[in-house]
């Protein structure tokens, strides 16, 4: 069933978890997170980042994330994610989206503000929820990095006390905090800072926080974040890593002699993430506690 972020974010609060939010720039993807999510009997967020255009047009993938939201036995939102332009956002919602994030994280924080403000305004017109970052975590989300380094020295940690004046000059429903994580493959293991968290939580009004660069993280630190106020986990990296590993061993098991399917590969891939995604989103759900 299709939800918004909003009520997806209801859920989480009252359950005290965080929802796993899974980039689904594929149909064997899609596939793979919503049969995880029904197998669990648990809200989901699939998510489509604008960076993944080269891959598979919005215009393509979306009505089809779209429909299969609305077919789904369990809520799920289908978010635009690091939405970029103002232009993107609005080609999302309408396509349908329920949300969108406007990610103007590397731009002054008086234009980050001021694009929030006009994306908060446009989802207005169709209920969709509205997502938006302070501070910046290194590398982008397609994995490049701003500026030269690649360390915790390229990163900008959210301020608790420009949060609470944004989130009230915005009315946005989430925000994506800075506190330690970083997109993409981790080089080494992420020092976080739940106290940031736990500060903006409390000057935002216990606004849910949203955990970008979620792949990678322990199982301990990932419940440490979400007892501090995490409510939305972005997970791809390592799920879409599960995909590609099944994907080479398939290959690599097969007779030279025979023929390899396309067809045959994806739906290893596919089997894969499924099982990757349900362990993530166990761990969210502080499943083993």
């Amino acid at each position: 069933m299709l939800a918004t972020l909003k009520e997806i974010m209801k859920i989480a609060e009252e359950r005290n978890i965080a929802v796993g939010s899974f980039n689904t720039p594929n149909l064997e993807g899609l596939q793979a997170v919503l049969e995880a999510a029904e197998d669990l009997n648990l809200p989901v967020i699939i998510q489509f980042a604008q960076c993944h255009q080269p891959l598979v047009p919005l215009s393509l993938i979306g009505p089809v994330m779209v429909k299969a939201a609305k077919e789904s036995k369990v809520p799920v939102c289908v978010h635009l994610d690091h939405g970029e332009t103002l232009e993107y956002l609005q080609e999302a919602l309408a396509i349908g989206f329920t949300s969108i994030m406007y990610d103007g994280s590397i731009l002054s924080y008086e234009e980050n503000l001021k694009n929030t403000k006009t994306a908060v305004a446009i989802a207005a017109k169709t209920g969709a929820s509205v997502e938006a970052e302070l501070g910046s975590m290194g590398k982008r989300e397609s994995g490049s990095v701003e500026g030269t380094a690649q360390d915790d020295s390229s990163k900008i940690y959210t301020d608790p006390h420009q949060a609470k004046i944004f989130t009230a000059q915005t009315g946005i429903d989430a925000l994506a905090c800075s506190f330690g994580t970083t997109h993409g493959i981790y080089l080494k293991q992420p020092k976080l800072d739940f106290e940031v968290v736990r500060q903006v939580r409390t000057l935002t009004g216990n606004l849910p926080i949203v955990m970008h660069g979620g792949s990678g993280v322990s199982r301990e630190d990932y419940h440490k974040a979400i007892r501090a106020g995490v409510r939305k986990i972005n997970y791809f990296t390592y799920m879409d890593k599960a995909g590609g590993a099944a994907a080479a061993d398939y290959i690599k098991d097969q007779n030279p002699q025979e023929p390899v399917f396309f067809s045959s590969i994806a739906v290893a891939g596919r089997a894969a993430m499924k099982e990757n995604v349900k362990a993530a989103m166990k761990i969210f759900a502080m499943a083993d506690e």
